[in-house]
């Protein structure tokens, strides 16, 4: 492919190596070096006037710190004399801080949508934002994929005629109801109240999930609190077994171990948007890739093709 130039930072190098070699380019290398001050400075290393320019990073921990940089790849980028600048986020932390629930909060979503376009962004690839009117909060294009096919595509290989998807709460039931769609299963959900950031109360699942195998679907699991809730409401509807899946598997402290430890649990499955390190990761998860649609929408993006098409 010409003209397109391709750098990453250095929250996720591993996913944006394989995306580009599923693109058959190279990725260009980034300097990135702090000052006594702490101060971030960075420097693109390849040619970037009048190139269509990518930029991979998602927003993981420590999220401010890869924040700042991929702002200073942009500036970077746009200083160069870049054609065009698109900010691939396979994951977009901050779109949890969507909506004003209580007084005098901050929206971190607009915000931060609002810096990666003054610093230059002039389109977003992003990757199951957490809510749907994320992606208003952008002033320029974004092309939203999902990863309900590679998902689905895992979950085919078992037996699903007694099987039911789950949703944890009624703001995920939308994408849970189209996976079980993909899947030729039910849909169920949980009746969910949030208090605080790790305490959640479900008060009851909608649906028939009562000698089951069930499919949890969320977006994210961080913290796993959620999960957890809802686990317990379901053995005591006395499911058949559960397995678990989401798309960014942020899994924090030692959720990942604590979920897999929970009884009747068989599986575990996530996708690749950001890094599981090794010393994290447990026998019953799976990681799935999604370097393939990823590449497959920037290949699209630079040829100026549809990238709806892709979910057709």
């Amino acid at each position: 492919m010409r003209d397109i130039a391709v750098f990453s930072g250095t929250a996720h190098p591993d996913l944006a190596a394989e995306i580009c070699a599923h693109l058959g380019v190279p990725l260009h290398p980034v300097r990135v070096s702090r000052f006594a001050n702490d101060c971030l400075e960075v420097q693109l290393q390849a040619n970037c006037r009048e190139r269509d320019v990518f930029l991979i990073q998602p927003l993981v921990p420590p999220v401010q710190e890869h924040l700042v940089e991929l702002l200073l790849m942009i500036d970077a980028a746009r200083g160069a004399s870049a054609g065009r600048i698109t900010v691939v986020l396979p994951h977009y932390a901050y779109a949890r801080s969507d909506k004003k629930d209580a007084p005098r909060i901050s929206i971190g979503a607009r915000l931060v949508a609002d810096l990666l376009t003054s610093a230059g962004a002039d389109r977003v690839l992003a990757m199951t934002l957490h809510s749907p009117q994320v992606h208003g909060f952008f002033s320029v294009p974004v092309d939203h994929l999902h990863a309900l096919r590679e998902l689905a595509t895992h979950f085919r290989r078992y037996d699903l005629s007694n099987t039911v998807v789950v949703s944890p709460d009624l703001g995920n039931a939308k994408e849970a109801a189209a996976f079980a769609r993909l899947l030729g299963t039910p849909v169920a959900a949980g009746a969910k109240q949030r208090f605080s950031d790790d305490l959640v109360k479900i008060s009851a699942v909608i649906g028939d999930v009562a000698d089951r195998d069930v499919i949890v679907l969320d977006d994210e699991i961080a913290k796993g609190s959620t999960v957890v809730e809802l686990m317990e409401h379901l053995r005591g509807l006395n499911v058949r077994s559960i397995r678990l899946a989401c798309t960014h598997g942020l899994f924090s402290g030692d959720a990942l171990q604590r979920l897999s430890d929970q009884d009747g649990v068989l599986e575990i499955v996530c996708t690749n948007t950001v890094p599981i390190p090794a010393a994290k990761r447990v026998p019953k998860l799976q990681v799935l890739s999604v370097a393939p649609a990823l590449a497959e929408a920037t290949r699209r993006i630079h040829n100026g093709e549809s990238v709806s098409a892709l979910f057709a």
